[in-house]
C-alpha cells in the first residue's frame, strides 16, 4: 500500500471519520426494523466474511496461536465486539445519536484515569485543562432539554463507555504481547464477537426478517464503514502523528451531531453545540501526553484488507471513541 502525502492522509482520515459518523445515522434507521443485537451481529459477521480471504492467507499463523493467545483474542472479541459494539446498538434504541456519541467520546478520559490508578501516570497541566473543558462541555450539552432517553438509556451508555475503555486497554495489552499479525487479531476477535452477538440476538430477539433496505444498510456498514474505512484509517496512520489522528477522530462528535440534526431531526441548541466543541477539544488535550511522546507517525492499527478499522493498530488499541 503506497504511503499518502500528508495532505492526502488528512483528507482520507476526514473521509473515514465521515463514514464512521454516518454509521450512527444508518444504525438508527436500521434499528427501526432490525433488533439491536442481531443487527450488530449481522454487521460484524458480514464484515468478517469480507476479511475472510485475508484471514485465510494467514491460516498458518492462526494455527500457530497458543492457548494463551486464544485466551487474549477471545477476551478481545467478547469485550470489544460483543460488549462494546452490542452496547452501542442497544443504547441507540434508547438514546439519540448525538448524546451517545458524546458519552463514548469520553473513552480516552476514562483510559487516562485508569492509567493514573494502575500505572501511576499523573496528568500534566494540559491534561487537567482538557479534563475541565470536557467536563464543562458535557455539563453544557446535557441540559434538561437534551437528555431524552431516560435512566435506562444513559445506564446502557455508561456501561458501553466502560466496556469501550476496557477494550482499549485490552487491545493495547494484546498488541504489546504480539499475539499475532493485525489481520489475525482483527479477524479472530471479530469472528468471535460476531458469533456471540448473533447467537444472543437470535436467542433473545428471534431471527430478524430484513427488508431489502435493511440488508442494504447492513452491507454498507460492513463493507464501506468497517472493512474499507478501517483500511483507509490504517493507511493514514503511516503518515499522521498520533495527536493528529486523535484530533481528526474527535471531529466525529460534531459530525454526528450535524448529521443527526439533518437526517434524524435531533436538534441541538447553542449550549449543546458549545458542549460538543468543548468536549471534543478537551478530549484531544487529554490525549496529548499519551500520544505526544511517540512523536510522529502512529503505527498502523489492525486492519485487514485493509481492514476495517478494527484493523489497524487494532482498532481496539485506540478505542472506539465514538466511531462505529
Amino acid at each position: 500500500m503506497d504511503v499518502p502525502s500528508h495532505r492526502r492522509a488528512v483528507l482520507e482520515a476526514l473521509l473515514v471519520t465521515f463514514l464512521w459518523s454516518t454509521s450512527w445515522i444508518l444504525m438508527r434507521f436500521g434499528l427501526r426494523e432490525i433488533p439491536a443485537l442481531a443487527f450488530a451481529g449481522l454487521r460484524y459477521a458480514t464484515a468478517w466474511l469480507v476479511l475472510l480471504p485475508w484471514l485465510w492467507r494467514a491460516r498458518r499463523e492462526v494455527k500457530a496461536l497458543s492457548r494463551s493467545d486464544w485466551g487474549w483474542l477471545v477476551a478481545l472479541g467478547v469485550v470489544f465486539y460483543a460488549l462494546t459494539q452490542g452496547g452501542v446498538f442497544l443504547a441507540l434504541t434508547r438514546l439519540e445519536a448525538a448524546p451517545l456519541s458524546l458519552v463514548l467520546s469520553s473513552t480516552p478520559i476514562l483510559v487516562a484515569g485508569a492509567g493514573v490508578v494502575m500505572l501511576r501516570e499523573k496528568p500534566g497541566a494540559v491534561q487537567w485543562i482538557g479534563l475541565l473543558l470536557a467536563a464543562g462541555g458535557a455539563a453544557l450539552f446535557f441540559s434538561p432539554a437534551s437528555t431524552r432517553g431516560g435512566t435506562l438509556g444513559f445506564a446502557l451508555a455508561g456501561l458501553t463507555l466502560c466496556a469501550n475503555a476496557a477494550a482499549s486497554l485490552l487491545g493495547r495489552a494484546v498488541n504489546r504481547r504480539g499475539v499475532g499479525a493485525p489481520i489475525v487479531v482483527t479477524g479472530v476477535s471479530m469472528g468471535i464477537g460476531a458469533a456471540i452477538l448473533l447467537a444472543l440476538g437470535i436467542t433473545i430477539q428471534g431471527v430478524p426478517a430484513l427488508s431489502a433496505t435493511g440488508w442494504g444498510i447492513v452491507a454498507w456498514l460492513a463493507v464501506m464503514n468497517t472493512a474499507i474505512a478501517f483500511t483507509l484509517w490504517n493507511r493514514t496512520l503511516r503518515v499522521l502523528s498520533a495527536v493528529e489522528s486523535s484530533a481528526l477522530n474527535n471531529t466525529m462528535v460534531l459530525q454526528i451531531a450535524v448529521l443527526a440534526w439533518l437526517f434524524l431531526d435531533e436538534r441541538l441548541g447553542v449550549a449543546g453545540i458549545l458542549g460538543v466543541l468543548l468536549t471534543a477539544t478537551g478530549t484531544t488535550l487529554v490525549q496529548l501526553r499519551r500520544t505526544g511522546r511517540r512523536g510522529a507517525a502512529a503505527r498502523p492499527q489492525d486492519p485487514p484488507p485493509a481492514t476495517s478499522r478494527p484493523l489497524e493498530r487494532s482498532a481496539v488499541e485506540r478505542g472506539l471513541r465514538g466511531r462505529s
